[in-house]
């Protein structure tokens, strides 16, 4: 209770000092105007907070190092927890998508926060009750097994360093954006930022900082949305009002889909896939005839002295030309499927599925379901969360941090889609209509830093700016919603503080998991089992830095969309893990070795659904597989899961029966 009592008030005392910082920053900002030096401040200060939080947490106690001690309280497990859970995908990504897809993206708010339903009833207790160090520890405890125990390490392992991957992208795009640092400087100052948090004092560390970082990402989702509400008549509570405001935008969606001079503009990308199209038709020559065409091009301009930013562009282009005909084939054909998509009619944000019932809609709801099926299922599975539910006093209090975490995921979560509203009112009145010569002054900045980001395109040249002309990557909505509603520039760089908050709580549990499985279940269990507490600290911390750097190293090439990434990861961790955990609580007669081959087979099956079906492993590879029932490769793990429970049941079924300790341990498990 005096745990208790401190914490609020050291929290209390943090909250209000962080509203004084930004109200003084505000202050500030009326006196001197905008500046780029507001974003330094925004991004680094937070960062030295984590830091003197890591410092002050430093410890080389083996139980404090791995669950902080086991007597976090369950609120402040819940604040974060919700913070490790709340990524750089869910801060930036998220609203970005329900904006873009409309209610395709609320796919993820009902995955995700459906899943906590299954760590509270499935799992969390129950994980808590044996009382280990990390989920491979429960496994290989469970099954009395180190080869369960090393599968397990794998999968956790993997699952976690995609997702870690995706975070570390997400850093380098806010540091990119906000400080004007290139990509891959930013990934690496990121890297300081993680290793701040976590590399001295380990899950209490962690523990502390998340909560301090849950604190900043949630003032910066709602304060910001709160202000944009409120300038359009909203109030300061807009979660429980903005309906209307979504009425009003459907309207003009209508309006747009009906308008001859938008149908225009889709029917010149319609002619643009069609001569993609051609091109792909007349492969070969059509490769070697566009590789000509751009040699000759950058010869002409140099023969005759051209501007040097042509030159820079047809080299740039020529760089990036496919490698082969092949390649060409693969790239063209994701060039004409965007532009088609770009052609279709615009789907209102608020209509669920596509009325018609033909084999596209289906496969649109197929699609939708898997997704949400991928993500409830692997949340409940990701190892970075269910560790966190160690960390608390008992099991009673684990039950009530998952009910804290699910309060907290949730606030974030409703105000969410309340943004992706609001900024696509803003663009449907402040920039679809207008005159390119009237177009925001934060167009042509966002152009001008990130121009892959916006591009806005005069397809009639009329000089008016068409809905189906504006291409505006999801990632950019948040970034950009301060400077889109004409808030102050303080309100940007509270968004990057938020949105580093994020990336850095999940990069930070996420590079402990992976660690703590290395450095205990593989190092500790399976090597040298004489090794000391300090050893096992030590071994902990080097690993930590070793993963942080070659994690940074893999996000540096920028090797995916960062929502496919975390959906992979979320795939790959219900694949490999949820079938096990569940039978392995759930129905004694599951054997070691069919934990084993269940863990194979769900990975096995996502894992080669992935490589042969998404375009950046198809493109290296060579190998491109059939889409099962038209799914996507972010869904593998609707393949998976029933691999790895049916291969399981099977296999359990005709090997032997567990001996009696096993079956004590389960009802040790799952009875008080």
């Amino acid at each position: 209770m005096k745990l208790n009592h401190r914490l609020i008030r050291a929290y209390a005392l943090y909250t209000l000092g962080f509203f004084a910082f930004i109200y003084v920053m505000t202050r500030i900002e009326r006196v001197t105007g905008p500046g780029m030096w507001i974003g330094y401040v925004f991004l680094f200060v937070p960062i030295a907070v984590y830091a003197v939080i890591g410092l002050l947490s430093r410890t080389s106690d083996l139980v404090e190092y791995y669950v902080a001690g086991r007597r976090v309280p369950s609120a402040f497990n819940g604040m974060a927890t919700a913070a490790d859970w709340l990524s750089a995908a869910s801060f930036i990504g998220l609203a970005g998508s329900i904006y873009a897809t409309g209610y395709d993206g609320l796919a993820y708010m009902m995955g995700w926060t459906g899943g906590y339903c299954l760590v509270a009833f499935l799992l969390a207790p129950y994980v808590r009750k044996l009382a280990r160090y990390t989920i491979p520890d429960f496994l290989g405890t469970r099954f009395s097994s180190n080869l369960v125990r090393g599968i397990a390490a794998f999968a956790a392992i993997l699952c976690s360093f995609v997702y870690l991957v995706a975070q570390i992208q997400g850093i380098g795009l806010i540091a990119s954006r906000f400080i004007g640092i290139d990509f891959a400087i930013g990934i690496f100052c990121g890297l300081a930022g993680i290793l701040v948090c976590s590399f001295l004092g380990g899950m209490r560390a962690v523990t502390w900082t998340q909560v301090a970082q849950y604190i900043i990402l949630i003032s910066a989702m709602l304060i910001p949305v709160s202000m944009i509400a409120h300038r359009e008549g909203l109030g300061w509570l807009p979660q429980l009002s903005y309906g209307h405001l979504l009425e009003r935008v459907e309207s003009l969606e209508r309006r747009i889909a009906s308008s001859p001079e938008e149908a225009k503009v889709r029917d010149d990308y319609r002619r643009q896939a069609q001569q993609i199209q051609a091109q792909i038709d007349q492969l070969p020559a059509s490769f070697h005839t566009e590789q000509a065409r751009l040699t000759d091009e950058i010869t002409e301009l140099r023969r005759r002295n051209g501007p040097l930013r042509d030159i820079s562009e047809c080299e740039r282009e020529l760089a990036s030309f496919p490698k082969d005909a092949a390649d060409a084939g693969i790239r063209w054909s994701r060039e004409r499927d965007a532009m088609l998509e770009r052609a279709a009619p615009p789907v209102p944000a608020a209509q669920a599925f596509p009325p018609s019932d033909d084999e596209n809609a289906r496969l649109h709801r197929r699609n939708f379901l898997s997704l949400l099926l991928c993500l409830s299922l692997g949340t409940a599975s990701l190892p970075h969360i269910l560790t966190r539910y160690n960390t608390t006093t008992s099991v009673a209090s684990a039950r009530r941090s998952v009910g804290w975490t699910l309060f907290f995921v949730a606030l974030f979560y409703v105000t969410v889609p309340v943004l992706a509203v609001l900024i696509k009112y803003e663009m449907l009145t402040g920039i679809v209509g207008h005159k390119f010569a009237d177009l925001p002054t934060w167009v042509m900045q966002w152009r001008k830093v990130e121009p892959y980001l916006i591009r806005i395109s005069d397809v009639n040249g009329d000089g008016i700016v068409r809905w189906a002309g504006i291409q505006m990557q999801p990632d950019m909505v948040v970034l950009a919603a301060p400077e889109i509603a004409g808030l102050p520039y303080v309100m940007s760089g509270l968004i990057a503080a938020g949105a580093l908050a994020a990336a850095l709580s999940t990069a930070d549990g996420l590079l402990l998991t992976i660690a703590n499985a290395l450095s205990h279940d593989v190092y500790y269990c399976m090597v040298d089992k004489s090794a000391s507490s300090q050893r096992r600290v030590t071994i902990s911390k080097i690993l930590l830095l070793g993963v942080a750097l070659f994690a940074s190293y893999v996000a540096s090439l920028n090797t995916g969309n960062i929502l496919f990434l975390v959906g992979a990861a979320f795939s790959l961790a219900a694949s490999g893990l949820f079938p096990v955990l569940v039978l392995g609580v759930f129905w004694k007669r599951t054997t070691k070795l069919g934990a084993v081959c269940g863990m194979l087979a769900g990975l096995g099956v996502c894992v080669y659904y992935i490589v042969s079906t998404y375009p950046y492993f198809t493109h290296i590879t060579g190998f491109s597989g059939a889409r099962w029932f038209g799914i996507e490769s972010i869904s593998s793990g609707v393949f998976g899961v029933p691999a790895g429970f049916l291969v399981a049941l099977v296999v359990s079924v005709f090997d032997r029966k567990p001996d009696a300790y096993t079956r004590a341990l389960v009802d040790y498990i799952r009875h008080p």
